[in-house]
């Protein structure tokens, strides 16, 4: 038998430890839907309690080199640590929902919540990959179209419409969503994920944000993080309308201005090193020339320690006789 270590979220645990009944959808399966920001088929965990459901990422991380782990008396070959983490169902409702979206980029016609995910659950089944361990079955998609949380995030990020008797029709409205992920981020900010997390706090004193006089900038700069947190799910087109509705210009101009100074200091460095190499080069060249010098013979030397007091010179003997 096969063994994965994985860290699991906290509520199926303590069920799991309580012995609560917990009702796994699918019979406790993996399903396979696009992840959000890619449109790649992804494994997710759904599973309902009886007071709530949730759907998890399944995410792998792997060593490079092999890995064993060691628990007890037992040695466990695969190095590699599955994490399950919920995830947001409306981040998974996104890509379903524009799967059929039209190529006039119109937002459509408002559709019953059964119509919407058939005629979605048959165009991802088309579209995906012919591997049957990657393909998003129109299975999978039902199984998650019948959680209740997937059911409340439709109604978060579309537009509805009631129609007699008792019909309810629904529309992405991509206006809605951005204004449902300025809640995630704010949320992100009053929990205080980037003070908990040394690799956020970091990377912002790292740009000085956190020296004395850029409180102002601090305080963006901690939007940003969490902006960029929530654009982990989110395609191109959308991340572009989510960053575009903040203002950043202000921390952008900061950061350039950094940026410009560590270039132009690095030129500095890079000059200086050139001239210091350049130098050295000149004076090694100047110490290898001297070392070449030829040595004068004896001969000459002895010429030289002669006493020419009193000779006539050479000149005088080729001198006009008078």
């Amino acid at each position: 038998m096969t063994i994965q270590i994985s860290v699991l979220p906290d509520d199926i645990i303590h069920t799991i430890l309580d012995g609560t009944t917990v009702r796994r959808v699918n019979n406790g399966s993996f399903i396979h839907l696009p992840h959000p920001r890619t449109g790649l088929p992804t494994l997710f965990l759904p599973y309902q309690t009886a007071l709530s459901s949730t759907i998890s990422e399944l995410q792998a991380v792997e060593p490079i080199n092999a890995r064993s782990w060691f628990i007890e008396n037992e040695v466990i070959s695969d190095g590699k640590l599955l994490l399950i983490t919920p995830v947001d169902p409306a981040f998974l409702l996104v890509p379903i929902l524009r799967s059929f979206s039209p190529k006039n980029g119109s937002l459509g016609q408002f559709r019953t919540a059964d119509d919407i995910f058939e005629e979605a659950a048959i165009k991802l089944e088309q579209s995906s990959s012919k591997d049957s361990t990657e393909t998003i079955s129109t299975k999978d998609v039902a199984t998650f179209a019948s959680m209740n949380c997937c059911k409340e995030a439709l109604t978060r990020i579309c537009d509805s419409q009631e129609l007699p008797p008792d019909i309810m029709v629904y529309r992405f409205s991509p206006i809605k969503y951005v204004e449902y992920l300025k809640l995630k981020v704010l949320n992100l900010l009053e929990a205080n994920v980037v003070e908990g997390s040394r690799t956020l706090v970091r990377s912002l004193a790292k740009d000085g944000l956190m020296e004395d006089g850029n409180e102002k900038l601090l305080e963006v700069g901690r939007l940003k993080i969490a902006c960029d947190l929530v654009a982990q799910y989110l395609p191109p087109d959308l991340c572009t309308m989510h960053l575009a509705s903040y203002d950043f210009s202000e921390l952008n101009a900061y950061l350039e201005k950094l940026e410009e100074e560590k270039r132009l200091k690095a030129r500095e460095a890079s000059s200086s090193k050139n001239r210091k190499k350049t130098i050295k080069k000149e004076d090694s060249k100047q110490k290898v020339d001297k070392r070449k010098a030829p040595k004068a013979s004896q001969g000459v030397e002895k010429l030289k320690k002669t006493n020419i007091n009193g000779m006539a010179k050479l000149s005088t003997f080729f001198a006009k006789k008078s």
